[in-house]
């Protein structure tokens, strides 16, 4: 569920859907929710939570309907990456951002990082760290979205898929064929390396020998429910196979 920024109280910063199958295929989203608490206050305009810098534009939906409908239960978010990033290490200069594709973050200038990991990020790694544990995936989806061009370059993103991975690419490699497969323009780490930039994945996977794919989605095709269903079901199909060619 991606909130609005409103005053609902959420008081855990992830929730967990889909039915619990051990050995199966699961789903993180670290970026899953654009949700504020009522008590921080961020200094930005409304508007700017609906963006892609508050939040991964379409992965809710894809990874609700994976759970839903394709078997993959998932690990999500339920708080703003503008709050705590919770794809990045805890000493990361980024982890509390003071800015974001060009837009000045005011709260997070002099904020309590301390208090926010202990709050928020914190508790939502030691549940996924749980969470694995119990369900012991054969593979682990880590979802994510990018835009199509950011607001502060002028370099435009092709890609309409990506996976993107460290040192560990077994899946990723897989995935990537299969992608391709299907006609689509296929990013190998892009936009961004994997290399630089894959905290939860080293950290819950890489660290334990557990495969995964970390598969970005380019947000103008998945900005619709009926997108959102169509690459649920792609994503679960590649995610299959590459499981299978795991074995």
């Amino acid at each position: 569920m991606v909130d609005n920024g409103g005053a609902t109280a959420v008081t855990a910063p992830f929730h967990q859907i889909g039915a619990f199958t051990p050995g199966g295929i699961v789903c993180v989203a670290d970026h899953a929710s654009n949700h504020v608490p009522g008590d921080i206050q961020l200094g930005i305009a409304p508007e700017l939570l609906d963006q892609h810098i508050a939040v991964d534009i379409g992965v809710d939906g894809i990874a609700t309907r994976m759970a839903h409908r394709h078997g993959i239960p998932a690990h999500l978010a339920r708080v703003s990456r503008l709050v705590v990033d919770l794809h990045r290490e805890e000493d990361h200069a980024g982890v509390v951002p003071s800015s974001s594709d060009g837009h000045l973050i005011p709260g997070n200038i002099g904020a309590d990082i301390e208090m926010r990991l202990d709050r928020f990020h914190r508790p939502y790694h030691q549940a996924l760290e749980q969470w694995l544990e119990a369900h012991q995936p054969k593979l682990i989806i880590s979802l994510h979205s990018f835009t199509p061009q950011l607001q502060s370059s002028d370099q435009e993103r092709p890609w309409q898929v990506a996976l993107l991975y460290n040192q560990d690419d077994r899946s990723a490699r897989h995935a990537i064929r299969l992608f391709a497969e299907q006609g689509l323009n296929v990013g190998d780490n892009e936009p961004y390396s994997g290399r630089e930039l894959n905290a939860t994945m080293n950290r819950h996977a890489e660290a334990h020998g557990r495969p995964y794919c970390a598969i970005e989605v380019r947000q103008d095709l998945i900005s619709t429910r009926a997108d959102q269903s169509r690459w649920a079901a792609l994503i679960a199909d590649v995610a299959g196979r590459v499981a299978l060619a795991l074995e």
